[in-house]
């Protein structure tokens, strides 16, 4: 397997399984919402349900065993998930930031579970999707992810000054970066859906969001580590620096 592949499968495999964990962390105690998708509060049976999954699905993808079924099948249920439970909200709430972050994030993370699924070699199981349907998700991944990029770099210019907050007193010109990253964004998202330096693109888009893991998502989570919100947050960063790698080397491909 291609380096920039597995990378990009093992840091998505390891976020979903995280995502997992902190399921039944939740069902054992833990306060705030129920942790990563769908992000809402969440009786203990669909706790334990979503925790399996989500748990199964690392484990085929870092296998390698049923990671073309595992992935497609995640990308459908972040899909119906957007469409059943965050649409309705975000709908009554247009003005609202919060439910288009997490409603673009599982997008995001629908379209990177869809290229990657296009990327994992059969297994011969007769419930696989076929080539021909695999190359169809991904490219609608493809451009869902890139729409998604969008919607995060127009909530940066938006919100400039609430994001800037969000960056550690350590780096310097915290506004700047805010409206650089939306424009990276952007040139990410053009780049992407153009498929023009769109394998370039996503590796540096990759690249950036392992930085935010290490130097912004992760002294938050130190600093409270039994925050669900700051391990949902570097969780979503790690995945979708995984898919960004991923998507790389499917326009590599």
């Amino acid at each position: 397997m291609d380096g920039l592949l597995r990378t990009g499968r093992y840091l998505f495999a390891i976020a979903m399984g995280c995502f997992g964990v902190e399921y039944f962390l939740y069902i054992g105690g833990l306060k705030g919402p129920a942790p990563g998708p769908p992000w809402i509060p969440a009786s203990h049976v669909g706790a334990v349900l979503a925790g399996a999954a989500l748990i199964a699905v690392g484990v085929c993808l870092v296998t390698g065993r049923l990671a073309r079924l595992s992935a497609t099948l995640l990308g459908v249920a972040l899909l119906l998930d957007v469409l059943f439970f965050h649409l309705p909200g975000l709908i009554a709430q247009l003005h609202n930031p919060g439910p288009w972050t997490s409603s673009f994030e599982l997008l995001a993370l629908m379209g990177g579970a869809f290229v990657l699924a296009s990327t994992a070699l059969p297994d011969g199981f007769r419930m696989e999707p076929s080539n021909e349907v695999t190359t169809l998700l991904a490219s609608f991944g493809r451009i869902v992810f890139a729409i998604a990029l969008v919607v995060f770099a127009v909530q940066h210019f938006l919100y400039a000054r609430f994001v800037a907050t969000l960056i550690p007193a350590w780096i310097p010109a915290h506004l700047f970066l805010t409206y650089f990253v939306g424009v990276a964004f952007l040139a990410a998202a053009l780049a992407i859906a153009t498929k023009k330096v769109a394998r370039t693109a996503s590796e540096l888009l990759g690249t950036m969001f392992l930085l935010w893991v290490l130097c912004l998502h992760a002294p938050r989570v130190a600093a409270s580590p039994r925050n669900g919100d700051e391990v949902t947050s570097l969780l979503v960063c790690l995945a979708m620096s995984g898919a960004s790698f991923v998507l790389a080397k499917s326009f590599a491909s």
